[in-house]
């Protein structure tokens, strides 16, 4: 690990985006973690066509699975879902975990999101906001470990914001108090956030919280136009240049759909040999869209030879 405390060189100062950074602080109770968007979050919104106020909120929500991802510390996939009943039917963001136990260097998030609209929103682009966009709902939080059982936190969408509402599921659900930060630029090509959250490693309650609590007020001074423009470096030192900053490798966050070839045909396997022909007689083809990235997978009789001389055995 590399202290930020150092002068800030030029290299430093570029600003490197789709990244995550882990860091602790030195004689203090408290850990954080920078992510930093900019390609995975325009891959994301590419091909769809979403109003001002869904680009924003699917921003946060990118960021704010990020930030989680990166404190579960395992090899997985996790879920994040916000439901409701607002013009918003539903937003996700999955993202696939990958650790390198030898070389955290190595260690990266593979991501993807999508909203599904409801039919008031398409008529009035102008929606904007957590609950005007999707109501009263829940956030739901589904963790896929490797090896390992699933595990579902359901938390209301009670807060003001989702940040709030990230922040109140690690309060209530883990027991760990967390500050959380969540930024989008104006024209929705870079999203951030920050996390603080509490360590509690001994037994001096009250001296945790209270590093927790003055860290939290640090870097609750971050403007939108610092995390957005700054380097990782450059940014913590700004925000704690009085405490030794510990920091670790960054973890690359990129755009993966999990959309294949394969998997259609997987699907249609499925179905019936009967329905198939008839969609083939009826079409020529057979085609699927993916939700997430909108790449059509189409599929004639001959792609699908092979398919149904299976199923007649």
């Amino acid at each position: 690990m590399t202290t930020t405390n150092p002068t800030i060189t030029e290299q430093d100062n570029k600003y490197n985006s789709d990244q995550l950074h882990r860091y602790l602080f030195d004689n203090k109770h408290a850990r954080g973690e920078l992510v930093q968007l900019s390609d995975s979050y325009q891959s994301i919104l590419t091909n769809h066509h979403y109003p001002d106020g869904v680009k924003h909120l699917l921003g946060e929500l990118l960021v704010a699975t990020s930030l989680l991802t990166a404190t579960l510390k395992i090899a997985g996939e996790i879920s994040v879902q916000l439901q409701g009943d607002g013009p918003v039917a539903y937003m996700a963001v999955n993202s696939a975990i990958h650790t390198d136990t030898e070389d955290a260097s190595n260690n990266k998030q593979e991501m993807r999101g999508i909203a599904k609209l409801g039919t008031e929103i398409r008529s009035n682009s102008e929606i904007t906001g957590l609950h005007n966009l999707i109501g009263k709902g829940n956030m739901i939080i589904t963790i896929r470990p490797t090896d390992g059982e699933a595990y579902q936190g359901v938390v209301a969408l009670e807060e003001d914001s989702l940040a709030k509402c990230l922040s109140h599921y690690f309060d209530v659900s883990e027991q760990i108090p967390t500050h959380i930060s969540l930024f989008v630029n104006n024209n929705y090509t870079l999203a951030a956030g920050c996390l603080v959250q509490l360590l509690p490693d001994g037994d001096d309650k009250d001296q945790q919280l209270a590093d927790f609590e003055h860290l939290s007020q640090l870097t609750n001074t971050i403007k939108a136009e610092e995390i957005l423009t700054l380097s990782a470096n450059e940014l913590l030192y700004r925000l704690y240049h009085q405490e030794n900053v510990q920091l670790y490798p960054a973890q690359t966050i990129s755009f993966k759909c999990g959309c294949s070839e394969e998997k259609c045909l997987n699907a249609i396997a499925q179905i019936e040999v009967d329905e198939i022909k008839a969609i083939l007689a009826e079409q020529g083809k057979i085609s699927m869209t993916c939700e997430y990235c909108q790449t059509t997978y189409a599929f004639d009789e001959t792609n699908l030879a092979g398919l149904l001389a299976d199923k007649k055995h």
